[in-house]
């Protein structure tokens, strides 16, 4: 039966304190919602319907890019409200439905799994987790043959219902044409006058259609409506992602140092120095070694590179095969072929650098010059002195060699040397001479 969802995200996350929508704020370098829209297509879900409110206009546009449909929640009335606000988008659709939460980042492709089978069992299935501190939770009551027999929130609880550590996670799932009756049947008669999704398993009840209960981890019920429970979230997916690593056969030796986006490819027997940083659109091949100290975004790391301590690599550099990049090295929108080396403080943008090419220290690309980039080519085999300006567009012809210190506005022909700095003069004893007159003023100022 095909499967579909509806993600609620029309809150208004007052508590981020921030003019970002809050379900756009960033978990491992991917929007908190993209991290809900992954989970369910990975439970086999091929419809998505993102509910916003009238003024989020930016997390409609989210959606869409994302291949989802969207609906609008005109008012805030309440989770209920919020999910019928998505039947007219539905209307056509003939499956089943999941109900799940924009700001829920830490929700997995199995646990949306779990609640379908369950629907299946039973017509209806519930999410719920056992947290550590149920403190506030709506609890999850069991009926004798091990189905959901109620859902009371905190405030109505008695003493011993408060007492049960069974808590809703506020994930539901039924037949979409069930569950959309349900929700548009929510009366509102309750003090905050508001339509909850909570109610739903009662009307399913009535009906004959009783809810089987999945238990979920306690972090994946994580919700996050602030800045502490967004760091909260990110520390739990970084863990995620680092015991994926290393599941997979990269090496850490401080793991709990080492920061991964949610896109990030290391492979098998890469090795990872303390405190580095991966930003989005990371690709490390197996063997290669990423030093401490070191950020990368964007970038592709072949076999046998070593990278760092202390390197940089931006967007658009492309790492070859046994490649050197040492401390305090930038690399962006550059190519650096198989076995070549740059070694110290060197900014290469925009270029390309020819298989076994050394760079020396210092060394910069001069790329942009305020209106537009231009390349720089450095053939296989050259040296490249230190700090060497290359002002593009420039060719460093194969075996050429710059002197230090240079400045090349030219070409240079292949198994050249080029030298363009100022002609070197002396005058033999000018600084003792010097250094006498500065003294002898300098007494006579005491005086």
């Amino acid at each position: 039966m095909s499967k579909a969802a509806v993600i609620l995200a029309a809150g208004m996350g007052t508590r981020m304190k921030s003019s970002l929508p809050k379900v756009l704020h960033k978990v491992a370098g991917l929007p908190m919602l993209g991290h809900v829209i992954a989970a369910v297509r990975g439970a086999g879900v091929d419809r998505i319907v993102v509910v916003t409110s009238p003024d989020g206009q930016a997390v409609r546009d989210y959606a869409t890019a994302e291949g989802c449909g969207t609906a609008i929640q005109d008012k805030q009335l309440g989770t209920g409200h919020a999910a019928a606000s998505a039947a007219s988008v539905l209307k056509d659709f003939a499956g089943e439905l999941v109900i799940a939460y924009g700001d829920n980042p830490l929700m997995t492709p199995h646990t949306f799994k779990a609640s379908f089978k369950a629907a299946e069992a039973t017509g209806m299935g519930l999410v719920a987790f056992r947290p550590r501190d149920p403190g506030a939770y709506g609890r999850v009551i069991l009926g004798g043959d091990g189905l959901l027999e109620r859902i009371v929130e905190f405030k109505d609880a008695s003493e011993a219902e408060r007492a049960i550590e069974l808590c809703n996670a506020g994930v539901l799932a039924a037949r979409a044409e069930d569950l959309m009756r349900w929700a548009a049947s929510l009366n509102n008669d309750n003090a905050q006058k508001e339509y909850y999704l909570t109610d739903v398993p009662a009307l399913a009840k009535a009906e004959g259609v009783r809810c089987t209960v999945t238990v979920a981890p306690e972090e994946e019920a994580l919700g996050v409506n602030s800045r502490a429970e967004l760091a909260q979230a990110e520390s739990v997916m970084q863990q995620r992602l680092r015991h994926r690593a290393m599941a997979a056969g990269v090496g850490m030796a401080a793991p709990e140092t080492v920061f991964l986006t949610h896109d990030t490819v290391l492979e098998a027997d890469v090795a990872v120095e303390p405190f580095v940083v991966f930003g989005p659109g990371v690709t490390v091949r197996s063997g290669a070694r990423i030093r401490s100290y070191s950020h990368l975004e964007g970038a592709e790391v072949a076999s046998g590179a070593i990278i760092g301590p202390y390197a940089r690599l931006r967007p658009g550099a492309k790492i070859g095969e046994g490649v050197h990049i040492g401390n305090f090295v930038e690399i962006k929108n550059t190519v650096l072929e198989k076995g070549a080396k740059a070694n110290h403080l060197t900014y290469l943008g925009d270029a390309k650098v020819g298989a076994g090419a050394n760079i020396g220290a210092g060394t910069i690309t001069c790329n942009y010059d305020g209106f537009t980039k231009a390349m720089t080519e450095i053939g296989a085999g050259a040296f490249i002195g230190s700090d060497t300006a290359l002002v593009a567009p420039v060719k460093v012809g194969a075996g050429a060699i710059t002197a230090a210190g240079s400045v090349i506005t030219a070409d240079v022909a292949a198994d050249a040397l080029a030298l363009a700095r100022g002609k070197q003069v002396e005058k033999p004893g000018w600084a003792k001479a010097f250094r006498e007159r500065q003294k002898t003023k300098k007494q006579s100022e005491q005086k």
